[in-house]
């Protein structure tokens, strides 16, 4: 009874305890959704979550282990294979969010104008965001429209309004949902200078940014032709049986399980150094 008698005075303490702080001063925190989640949707790809994408991963990885196993009948190859394939939904998921943050960076200028536009015209808010369905850039025009969609079914401009930038998931987007956002709530006269302001600032940056893309994208591509070039070889060897009878044995695998090792930290301290800062998502 002693220990049963000993939790349960701790009990009651804790309780007293957290009965005298204010429930009320305690703001609930905001559910950050997950990292995958959050390039899926910088991808553009809003029908798939996270754990698709990693089941998906997890099919190509088995099966390009159950490939080179077949093929080559090496575990340590199979294995390194079967990494790569797992990897490769990931990198294309990737490389197209990367692409489409690029376009963006070149769209959202022209988006801005619009949006000074309209406001100068006498526009509302939500009518001038729901005219760039229709006059807006292309790519941007099915999101604007769902926008509108959003508005007239509920009536409420900032749920559209949040939901709107979830799609978009820009950091420029942001900047600018913000600012629409606090120029609903306390109202301003400045809204079309900022504007104007944020046009030219975007159109300065994307025009440095693709100098210093261009220059450095040759360094980049040579970096990666040399970490894949063992393993496009080694894809090569995987047709003579004979070659992968070194494989087989255990110091085969050490070996080829230590350049693994040494690709996967090369490409990453090269994408590392070589990549440029990219705006972060202050405003989620």
């Amino acid at each position: 009874m002693a220990p049963l008698l000993g939790v349960l005075c701790g009990l009651g303490l804790f309780l007293v305890w957290w009965s005298t702080w204010d429930q009320s001063t305690v703001r609930p925190r905001k559910k950050k959704r997950r990292r995958l989640d959050q390039l899926l949707l910088s991808a553009g790809i809003e029908k798939v979550t996270g754990t698709a994408l990693l089941l998906t991963c997890g099919g190509f990885g088995c099966a390009g282990m159950a490939v080179f196993f077949v093929i080559t009948g090496a575990p340590a190859v199979a294995l390194c294979f079967g990494l790569f394939g797992f990897w490769c939904p990931l990198a294309v998921v990737k490389r197209r969010a990367r692409k489409r943050r690029e376009a963006l960076r070149l769209l959202w200028p022209d988006v801005v104008d619009h949006l000074r536009s309209a406001i100068r015209a006498g526009l509302a808010l939500p009518e001038a965001l729901i005219q760039l369905g229709h006059k807006g850039p292309e790519e941007l025009r099915s999101l604007f429209l769902d926008f509108g969609a959003d508005y007239r079914a509920g009536g409420h401009f900032e749920t559209a309004l949040n939901r709107l930038k979830e799609r978009l998931a820009d950091p420029v987007a942001d900047r600018i949902v913000e600012a629409l956002r606090m120029t609903r709530e306390v109202g301003g006269s400045d809204l079309g200078r900022m504007l104007g302001t944020l046009s030219g600032f975007l159109r300065d940056n994307a025009r440095t940014r693709s100098e210093l893309e261009a220059r450095q994208s040759w360094t980049v591509n040579a970096a990666r032709l040399a970490v894949a070039a063992p393993w496009i070889v080694l894809v090569v060897m995987a047709s003579r049986p004979e070659a992968m009878l070194a494989y087989k044995s255990g110091v085969g695998a050490i070996v080829l399980l230590s350049g693994l090792v040494a690709s996967v930290c090369c490409y990453s301290l090269m994408l590392r150094v070589g990549a440029l800062p990219d705006d972060e998502r202050v405003l989620r």
